[in-house]
């Protein structure tokens, strides 16, 4: 999962990233709101969690323009504006979930767990294909209830494709969900990973479709 991360305080930032990275995010940081507006504007984000009071342009701005121009990202505003108006004028501006500062950093990946499965139209915690489950909160995946010990990578990899159950994935999406601005992808990557995930969960069960990308057929999947 890729996470925009939009916060000025450079302390709370590092923080931040440094945790969600661990719960498994990808995690690019920009500071202040033009940054972030250009950001929302030319990439794909699975995630952003936006501060408010920003320099350059205010996070509510950069939330309206996003959602002016018809980006469906979830957003989670994180702000330490706590009166009920504040809220009311994100929610109405288009967040989709408020977190007050100062907040837990397990809360906040607990939220963001809910919004991925609001987006992919899931009710349960665990998604199930198959024979298998994967667990994103506790980043663990079993085949008929035993243990496949997958690095975090293929796993992110796993995650992203259970999450477009039927929908196929191109290269350059996995990378996106895999590596930030500041890490180096080699041209073979993703190929290798899926490589990988095909040994240890059975050659057919990823599909490739040529000149698009991978899948999970739709077949075999339930929510």
């Amino acid at each position: 999962m890729r996470v925009l991360l939009v916060e000025d305080d450079a302390l709370l930032g590092d923080g931040v990233r440094a945790g969600l990275t661990q719960h498994g995010y990808t995690v690019d940081w920009v500071r202040d709101g033009v940054a972030a507006e250009l950001a929302l504007r030319d990439e794909d984000f699975d995630l952003a969690v936006l501060d408010l009071g920003l320099p350059r342009q205010d996070g509510l701005a950069v939330l309206r323009k996003l959602r002016a121009a018809g980006k469906d990202t979830p957003v989670l505003i994180l702000t330490a504006r706590d009166t009920v108006a504040d809220r009311v004028a994100g929610l109405d501006a288009g967040a989709d979930d408020y977190l007050i500062k100062p907040f837990d950093l397990d809360e906040l990946s607990a939220r963001l767990r809910a919004l991925t499965r609001r987006r992919a139209g899931r009710t349960s915690s665990v998604i199930r294909y198959q024979d298998l489950e994967l667990d994103p909160a506790a980043r663990s995946l079993t085949q008929s209830g035993q243990a496949v010990i997958l690095t975090a990578r293929e796993l992110a990899i796993f995650e992203a494709l259970m999450n477009n159950i039927g929908r196929a994935l191109s290269k350059e999406r996995l990378e996106e969900a895999l590596y930030g601005w500041d890490e180096g992808v080699e041209s073979n990557a993703i190929e290798v990973h899926i490589h990988h995930l095909r040994k240890k969960l059975g050659k057919e069960r990823i599909k490739t479709v040529r000149g698009i990308g991978y899948l999970l057929p739709k077949n075999g999947g339930s929510f």
